[in-house]
């Protein structure tokens, strides 16, 4: 599949997947014809999706079979005036339609808004309003459908409310029944024309770690620049089994359950499930034997509280990390229970993987790799000026006369926003690192959350890492305090594991203040400790210090 749209498929070193990376654009791409419809032609037999739940069903559907649903669910959403160009906004949790809708609502040329369940009816109302949403699609979960209701008198431009019900289950009033009605639509009818390559394929709300969310809005080709993420960041083939942890309301979904993965001919492999626990997983790990594995540091550290030992995982051959910053301290002991070695990388909710630790990599434990070919990736200073080795910047996309593939094309009805990201020929990610003299970079922070105290300029992530390689933390945050001496003091808020919570106190802060010291720069260590049973974040699962800096700045 992949040599229709690479020039070389294969790569042994950086410096040939930098030299020999060339994509083949073909006109007018689109993922669901020219990717899954051309698989149910070649393998139609070959397993397109294993989906499980934590009731125990099972749904295991061929790429051929896959093709017939999204044929009939791409009818019947025609069939109710839904086409090219139409804002469709999906909140599916990780209910097998996702995928079925994906696929459908790109094969009629509309436009996929996918949302996460925790939305409330302002959020609802504010993405209905700004993106013009013409239909919503949902799970029938009693809150998801009480917020969308709620939200109806003052959502003007929506004209379709569809729910995915159980068979038997009253459907609620003012939605359409999905269960009951897709496979009664006419037969499939491609439409004459469905989409060009600059066309709007997907939008994503961004996570608003500040201020209310941006419109991210991606082109057709965006689908593609995921191929890098499946193919050589996964290092997937046609008999994985790739399982990545995120619900389908994040843009890592469209990272790790999608596009990159069917690039490659593997499996998806979805454990739809309400609560997240690390032994769960680790069993549906163990028993559907899965070999590649993909999730955010916060549930390998999870997972590396538990007694390994007691999981057949024999399996797995490859894990990857991404969605915030790795730990080393992390790595290391889960390489230490498992032998595997995280491949962890790096982007935004506006672009594919911009950074990443490739199979022909000996990985850094704590950095996030090296610029994926497919994008110019540099370090800037404030001045735009480019960075030496082991300064920190900001990490920045030089963009030239062609839009990287992967690249979005602007934040949606903001021609301002767009111009204070992208100007002057770069991409501003807002995100700081630096690069070791091998190529690596590693991440420091949002240049929002850097800390300036007493004249030095420190990450919060760098402290983080040095807490975390103490037993007693679970999670952290780190930011700024306001001082009159120093100008502003490191806090941290720490979750403490459950063996440690009675011990918090005044032996324990100074305690972790002083191993803080001996792992990292003694300037560097938190002057306040805050024990909480949460930390504040955002609904894709990033750690808010903004919150955090606006409660203390009280």
């Amino acid at each position: 599949m992949i040599e229709r749209f690479l020039k070389q498929t294969s790569f042994k070193s950086v410096e040939d997947y930098n030299k020999n990376l060339e994509f083949i654009i073909p006109e007018n791409f689109n993922f669901a014809y020219d990717v899954m419809d051309a698989w149910a032609e070649e393998a139609p037999e070959r397993l397109a999706i294993l989906w499980t739940n934590d009731q125990g069903e099972e749904i295991r559907t061929t790429f051929s079979e896959l093709k017939e649903q999204t044929d009939q669910a791409a009818s019947y959403l025609m069939s109710l005036g839904i086409g090219k160009n139409d804002p469709v906004m999906l909140i599916l949790k990780r209910r097998y339609e996702w995928w079925v809708v994906m696929l459908a609502l790109h094969k009629i040329g509309a436009i996929v808004i996918p949302a996460t369940h925790m939305l409330t009816k302002k959020d609802i109302i504010y993405r209905n309003t700004r993106a013009s949403v013409k239909a919503i699609i949902c799970v029938d979960d009693a809150y998801v459908v009480s917020q969308i209701q709620a939200a109806m008198s003052e959502s003007p431009t929506v004209k379709q409310y569809i729910t995915i019900t159980d068979h038997g289950k009253p459907i609620p009033e003012g939605f359409h029944d999905w269960q009951s009605e897709w496979k009664q639509a006419p037969k499939f009818v491609k439409p004459a024309f469905v989409n060009t390559n600059d066309d709007t394929m997907l939008m994503y709300f961004t996570s608003g770690t500040s201020g209310e969310p941006k419109m991210v809005a991606h082109d057709y080709l965006y689908a593609m620049g995921h191929l890098s993420t499946g193919v050589f960041w996964h290092n997937l083939h046609e008999g994985s089994l790739h399982l990545t942890v995120a619900d389908t309301g994040w843009g890592k979904a469209v990272w790790g359950k999608f596009y990159g993965q069917w690039f490659a001919g593997a499996t998806v492999f979805v454990f739809d499930h309400e609560k997240f626990n690390a032994d769960t997983l680790l069993r549906q790990i163990e028993k559907y034997k899965v070999t590649s594995f993909c999730a955010p540091p916060t549930i390998y550290r999870f997972m590396i509280r538990e007694d390994l030992s007691n999981y057949d995982l024999s399996s797995l051959e490859y894990c990857c990390t991404a969605g915030e910053a790795l730990n080393p301290a992390v790595f290391d002991k889960f390489y230490e229970k498992t032998g595997i070695k995280m491949m962890e990388g790096f982007g935004q909710t506006e672009t594919t993987m911009t950074l990443g630790t490739f199979p022909w990599m000996e990985p850094k434990p704590g950095s996030m790799g090296i610029p994926n070919a497919q994008y110019d990736i540099d370090l800037v200073r404030a001045d735009g000026t480019p960075c030496e080795d082991g300064e920190k910047g900001e990490i920045v996309v030089r963009v030239g006369d062609r839009k990287p593939i992967g690249l979005f094309k602007e934040y949606y009805r903001d021609p301002e926003l767009t111009r204070e990201a992208w100007h002057d020929g770069l991409y501003h990610t807002g995100d700081m690192a630096w690069r070791d003299e091998d190529g690596y970079y590693w991440f420091e922070g949002r240049i929002d959350d850097v800390i300036k105290s007493s004249g030095y300029r420190i990450g919060p992530f760098e402290v983080e890492s040095a807490l975390m390689t103490h037993p007693a933390v679970v999670e952290c945050a780190i930011t700024g305090v306001p001082d009159d001496i120093r100008g502003m003091v490191v806090k941290a808020t720490v979750i403490l594991g459950k063996e440690w919570k009675d011990k918090a106190g005044e032996d324990l802060v100074k305690e972790l203040q002083q191993h803080v010291k001996k792992v990292t720069a003694p300037y560097k260590y938190p002057r306040i400790i805050e024990f909480v049973d949460e930390l504040p974040k955002t609904i894709s699962g990033k750690i808010r210090r903004v919150e955090i800096r606006q409660k203390d700045a009280k």
